[in-house]
């Protein structure tokens, strides 16, 4: 019988901070698809694979390390949890609250969702609160609020988060037979970035970064080497490339528009430790990433996963990618996410009927 995925707690227990006793909450998140891209391939002279998180149940990369988070809440004994988000958080948030028997506050900033993930964290039943501020005035909320208040913090500060979030660099290195050479992924709080390194270093055997569970140190090595991680920012949202934070940040992937990242120094240490990069690249590129990886490999993703792809393809053109390296990208959320920024750059979506006959159709594709 072909193997049923019990989700990253039950998958990789013995690689996380749970017991076997220990509560879990899950929608069965992770196990998610590395599609081979030819079209990348072709582009870059590399072996490219996509890291599909937007597969995920409530679409986002977010529920790896929700479900550890939720998990873990729910041996404190608190029975409200809070978050604050561009959007991915608030969606799992609240649908991993919802299956723990939890109440959950997302604090948010006001115009700066896009509709498909605030229609999420609203049917999974969060309550809202609109902060006249960006992501950093809102994360600063939050953890105040949960400092002086009985509620639980489940933004990637939390720890648990980043422990649920490194089992995709296991998946990866599980599916390829090891660690590619270089792993390219978008870089916003920069939780994630931080999360695939320690995953890789832990899988290869290695002191990790910031882990939680000192006895995965001493497990066997699956993998032999460790990637260089480059990290891709949206160009006015990027603090880690200027070296100091962006009051205002700006850009159309609001995934990653955020002006200073909680986990700042872990994405600098992955970024060093590995010999890697963090760039960035402008909304064009990021938006015509998104249709070619949608066109050409057939994976619809939101803004802020494109970047990964975007970077990747600014790093050939700079002539930054080695000849034939395995290369693995992260693309973050799923496309229908954020539709309507997609849709922007596609432009009317009048159309024109036709004539319902067959020769009216054949007329109208050419044929």
């Amino acid at each position: 019988m072909a193997h049923q995925w019990q989700g990253v707690i039950n998958e990789y227990r013995d690689r996380l901070p749970f017991g076997d006793d220990d509560p879990v909450v899950t929608l069965r998140e992770g196990g998610t698809p590395l599609i081979h891209s030819t079209a990348l391939d072709n582009r870059t002279g590399a072996r490219v694979y996509v890291k599909v998180e937007g597969m995920n149940p409530t679409g986002s990369f977010k529920d790896r390390g929700m479900t550890t988070a939720m998990s873990h809440v729910l041996q404190t004994g608190k029975k409200i949890v809070a978050a604050a988000s561009t959007g991915n958080t608030s969606a799992s948030a609240a649908a991993y609250a919802s299956i723990a028997g939890l109440s959950s506050a997302v604090i948010l900033p006001a115009g700066k969702i896009a509709a498909g993930k605030l229609a999420q964290a609203i049917m999974h039943g969060a309550t809202l609160v609109a902060v006249d501020g960006n992501f950093d005035d809102c994360l600063r909320i939050v953890r105040e609020l949960t400092e002086k208040y009985p509620v639980a913090l489940v933004n990637s500060v939390n720890p648990y988060r980043l422990q649920g979030q490194k089992t995709a660099a296991f998946e990866i290195v599980d599916e390829l037979g090891d660690a590619p050479d270089i792993h390219v992924l978008p870089v916003g709080n920069a939780g994630n970035i931080s999360a695939y390194w320690m995953g890789y270093n832990e899988y290869a055997g290695k002191t990790t970064l910031a882990s939680m569970d000192e006895t995965a140190l001493h497990m066997p090595a699956v993998s032999t080497k460790l990637p260089q991680m480059w990290g891709i920012q949206a160009w006015g949202a990027a603090p880690l490339v200027l070296g100091h934070p962006v009051e205002n940040p700006e850009t159309i992937a609001t995934a990653i528009r955020i002006g200073n990242p909680a986990s700042w120094k872990y994405a600098e240490a992955a970024r060093d430790d590995s010999n890697g990069f963090i760039d960035r690249v402008t909304d064009e590129q990021i938006l015509e990433a998104q249709s070619i990886l949608a066109a050409e490999t057939g994976v619809f993703v939101e803004p802020g996963s494109a970047a990964s792809i975007a970077g990747l393809l600014q790093a050939a053109e700079h002539g930054q990618v080695p000849e034939g390296a395995t290369i693995v990208c992260t693309v973050t959320g799923n496309g229908l996410k954020d539709t309507a920024t997609a849709l922007s750059t596609k432009g009317s979506l009048d159309f024109d009927p036709i004539a319902p006959t067959v020769e009216a159709a054949a007329k109208e594709l050419g044929l």
